[in-house]
């Protein structure tokens, strides 16, 4: 009889499932940029999104698929990061609210959950954008409503309708946008959903999806057990199968699985080794041997009961958290007697590269969180910069337009008032520091940083990574590309000619200084030898160099 519902240790187990299949495949998913750049990272952001949600749930033994989601999905919500992986985890946060309390999940529950997650994640967005992961998901939850008021039974139909509509239309998002169509790629965030989800279905089909981190979020064979899994798991049953009945087939052997983990937990199960090693915690040992005898003769039966040899660790464990919450609450104290006046304003920016960074310090930015092109922080990260910005009002600024987001729900989670001042660039979050005005207030400042940041042109030297076409441009893996207004520009072998060509798109009328920030990868001698035949190009301008340290982009050219 096929599955009908999903409950909370199934669900556990999907999660993990997908996290791991989109590990398997980041470096794939990073690779679909639209732009062929070194930092491509939609598949990292989705990836570290998911292995946060994992990180919140591994040790939960929850059989309220309702309790367990709304823990992933906070997990999902601080372990955010980039664009994609905030709106994955808006996925999962409406998905969560969608399923109304269910302590287990049938087809039209989760049909109920998918169209909440849809709705979440564009509400989410500013300007959502069609042929991206929210048509993705938008669609997959239409189809689903519509496959349940057929089939409202029919939970395996619905799984796998839908990964036929997901896969269905990330295959039109090249029509949606024309820049998909010329790099010959479907949308990135789309595809990354779309491996989530497939593990997802393959975890409840009995399948098991390898973990490829060094450190598994979960392993399936281990002798070591949590507290809380002594307590709600007192046997460990392990034997062996030897013979294999008459029709029973792999499938039935993977059910296996499924079946022992409704009742208990830690299974192990590998159907690459014979005699099949079988091991399981559980309170019914005698269900987990029945369930086997079904599929082939046993032997080399143990039934073994640790509770007792626990007992001690967990009161041991006990007293170390009574000391650790002493501990805190005695922090938490002191923080209470802190006298220090709050500030009016403060400063939280986002940075790659230690010249930006020591730039950011000199202008008397609070805080300076590293990450940026080539790995995003997350929404905790930026959250826990803020906390510790000793001000009434935080200013954020992002520097990136796939940490604004991120940004933009560190803001909703924050105790304190918080400002995101939307800048693309480090090059333009300089130009809103400098902009500030102690003296005016928090809507000025807004208004006047966030003119100051858009009135900086910016252009960007680095390199493809791959061979594509991009409006007509012909590009070869290693040629040399400046990017500018979200388009490739200019293509060639040398960095230098590349700058020279890029600068006369960036400067315009009206234009008086001319900034060159140079990365890790570019010599001194080579940016002040580029400043002075800017500076012949703009006799009439201020031209200047400074180090910004950033890595895979050579320069960073800004005009104001």
């Amino acid at each position: 009889m096929s599955q009908t519902a999903i409950d909370g240790q199934l669900f556990k187990e999907m999660l993990i499932s997908g996290a791991n299949l989109l590990e398997q495949n980041r470096e794939t998913i990073d690779a679909m940029n639209v732009f062929p750049v070194p930092d491509g990272d939609t598949g990292t952001n989705m990836s570290l999104t998911m292995k946060s949600t994992v990180r919140d749930i591994e040790a939960m033994d929850e059989h309220d698929a309702s309790k367990l989601i709304q823990i992933a999905s906070k997990g999902a919500l601080k372990g955010a990061r980039g664009n994609s992986g905030v709106i994955l985890s808006q996925i999962l946060r409406g998905f969560s609210k969608g399923i109304n309390g269910a302590e287990s999940i049938n087809a039209v529950t989760f049909a109920a959950g998918l169209k909440r997650g849809a709705d979440t994640a564009y509400k989410a967005v500013m300007k959502p954008k069609e042929g991206t992961i929210l048509t993705v998901i938008r669609v997959i939850a239409e189809e689903a409503a519509r496959y349940v008021q057929r089939h409202p039974d029919d939970l395996s139909g619905l799984l796998d309708k839908m990964i036929r509509s997901g896969e269905a239309i990330l295959a039109k998002t090249p029509e949606m946008l024309p820049a998909l169509k010329q790099a010959g790629v479907v949308d990135s965030g789309g595809q990354g959903l779309i491996t989530v989800l497939r593990g997802w279905r393959a975890a409840f089909n009995g399948e098991h999806i390898e973990s490829v981190q060094e450190q598994p979020v979960q392993s399936i064979e281990t002798d070591t057990e949590t507290e809380e899994e002594v307590l709600k798991f007192k046997y460990t049953v392990s034997y062996q199968i030897l013979f294999i009945n008459e029709g029973v087939t792999e499938d039935d052997l993977n059910k296996l699985r499924t079946r022992l983990t409704r009742i208990g937990d830690k299974v192990t199960l590998n159907l690459d080794e014979f005699p099949i090693q079988v091991k399981v915690n559980t309170n019914d040992p005698g269900k987990a041997v029945q369930y086997a005898c079904d599929l082939g003769e046993l032997t080399d039966i143990h039934i073994d009961n640790k509770a007792e040899e626990r007992r001690e660790k967990e009161r041991q464990a006990e007293e170390e958290a009574a000391a650790a919450a002493r501990a805190e609450a005695e922090k938490a104290k002191a923080e209470e007697e802190d006298t220090t006046p709050l500030k009016a304003y403060g400063f939280v920016t986002i940075s790659i590269g230690s010249g930006f960074s020591q730039i950011f310090t000199d202008l008397g930015v609070d805080y300076i969180v590293e990450g940026g092109q080539t790995m995003n922080p997350s929404i905790e990260d930026i959250l826990d910069a803020v906390n510790k910005v000793h001000a009434e009002t935080v200013f954020v600024l992002p520097n990136n337009s796939n940490v604004i987001l991120a940004a933009s729900q560190a803001v909703e989670l924050a105790e304190k008032n918080v400002v995101v001042i939307p800048t693309k660039n480090t090059a333009m979050g300089v130009g809103a520091v400098i902009a500030f005005n102690p003296d005016a207030s928090v809507e000025e400042n807004l208004e006047n940083m966030t003119e100051a940041a858009q009135q900086v042109k910016t252009g960007q030297i680095t390199y493809a990574v791959r061979d594509t076409v991009f409006e007509d441009k012909e590009i070869s893996e290693g040629d040399i590309i400046g990017i500018h207004n979200g388009r490739i520009e200019v293509v060639g072998k040398d960095i230098h000619d590349m700058a020279l060509e890029l600068i006369r798109l960036v400067v315009e009328d009206g234009d008086s200084l001319i900034t060159i920030y140079y990365g890790v990868d570019t010599s001194e001698e080579d940016a002040n030898h580029l400043c002075d035949e800017i500076a012949a190009l703009y006799p009439e301008m201020d031209v200047e160099v400074q180090y910004g340290g950033q890595p895979l982009y050579y320069y960073l050219l800004s005009a104001e």
